[in-house]
């Protein structure tokens, strides 16, 4: 895959709430019908173990990850009434990162930033 220098990569992870993984797993379709449209979108993927949903995801800078947040908030919103957000990353360029920290504050989420890599 071919990442541009500027992509920043979102990595939520939200445990169900007893007995709400069904519901919770019914609501993939339309995050991702609703993510194909974004054109800054680079990939989005769940993955599930036991009752702990993963969301593998990332976007062309800054920008491409505030679109793809208003885009889809309804639908966060509503899997947060049958889940808890457990743990939220945000990888990527520093100054990338900084354009995202104040709309991300509430969220806690962990900054990584990205010091060295390959790009092939």
């Amino acid at each position: 895959m071919n990442c541009p220098e500027n992509a920043v990569s979102l990595h939520p992870y939200f445990k169900a709430n007893p007995g709400k993984l069904a519901e919770f797993k019914s609501r993939f379709p339309a995050f991702v019908a609703r993510t194909a449209s974004e054109p800054a979108n680079l990939y989005y993927e769940f993955t599930v173990n036991g009752d702990e949903i993963f969301c593998r995801e990332a976007y062309v800078g800054a920008a491409g990850v505030q679109a793809h947040l208003a885009n889809v908030g309804d639908l966060l919103t509503e899997c947060l009434k049958v889940s808890t957000l457990s743990r939220f990353e945000v990888h990527g360029p520093a100054a990338e990162l900084d354009l995202l920290r104040p709309g991300l504050s509430a969220l806690n989420p962990a900054w990584f930033v990205k010091e060295a890599g390959l790009k092939k």
